[in-house]
C-alpha cells in the first residue's frame, strides 16, 4: 500500500507538464505578436517616409518609439515564461540532455533558487522597461512631477544595482 501511494505521489509530479507546456505556448505567442507589432511598424514607417500616410496625421518617431519599446517589453515577458519552462521541466520532470550539447548557460537551472533568482532578474528587467515606456509618454508639468521623475530613476538604479551586487558578471 505504502509503495502504490509513493508511486502516485511521484507521478503527480507530471501535472507540472502542464504549466511547461502552456508556458511555451505563451512564449511563442508573445514572440510572435511582438514580432508582428515591430513588422506593422516597419510597414507604417515606409509608407510614412513613401507619402503614403501624411506627415500630419501620426507622429511617426512616437508611433515607432512606442511600439519597439512594447515589443521589447513583450519579448522579455516572453522569455520569462521560456525561462519558467525550462526550469520547471527540469526541476520536476527530468534533466534535457540535449542541452549538453550546447555552450548556452543561460537556460542551466539547478534548483528551485535559481529558477527564482533568473525570473527576478527578467521581471525587474520587464518592469524598467514598461517604466521606460510610460516615462515617454509622460508629460512633466511641474517641479514636483521632475522631482517624483528623478527619485523613480534612482530608484530603478538603485534597485538594479543591488540585483547585480552579488552577481558575477
Amino acid at each position: 500500500m505504502k509503495k502504490i501511494f509513493e508511486m502516485i505521489l511521484w507521478n503527480t509530479r507530471l501535472i507540472v507538464l502542464l504549466a511547461v507546456i502552456l508556458s511555451l505556448v505563451g512564449s511563442v505567442l508573445l514572440f510572435i505578436v511582438a514580432s508582428w507589432d515591430i513588422v506593422e511598424a516597419g510597414m507604417q514607417t515606409i509608407a510614412y517616409y513613401t507619402g503614403s500616410i501624411s506627415h500630419k496625421d501620426s507622429d511617426i518617431h512616437n508611433l515607432l518609439l512606442n511600439t519597439i519599446i512594447s515589443s521589447v517589453d513583450l519579448y522579455l515577458i516572453a522569455v520569462v515564461l521560456l525561462i519558467f519552462s525550462f526550469g520547471l521541466y527540469e526541476l520536476f520532470i527530468s534533466k534535457i540532455n540535449i542541452k549538453e550539447l550546447s555552450s548556452i548557460k543561460v537556460l542551466e537551472i539547478h534548483t528551485l533558487d535559481q529558477l527564482k533568482d533568473k525570473l527576478a532578474k527578467v521581471i525587474v528587467m520587464a518592469l524598467i522597461v514598461a517604466f521606460f515606456s510610460k516615462v515617454l509618454n509622460m508629460e512633466i508639468t511641474s517641479t514636483l512631477d521632475m522631482i517624483y521623475f528623478a527619485v523613480s530613476i534612482l530608484a530603478l538604479s538603485l534597485g538594479l544595482y543591488f540585483l547585480h551586487k552579488d552577481s558575477k558578471h
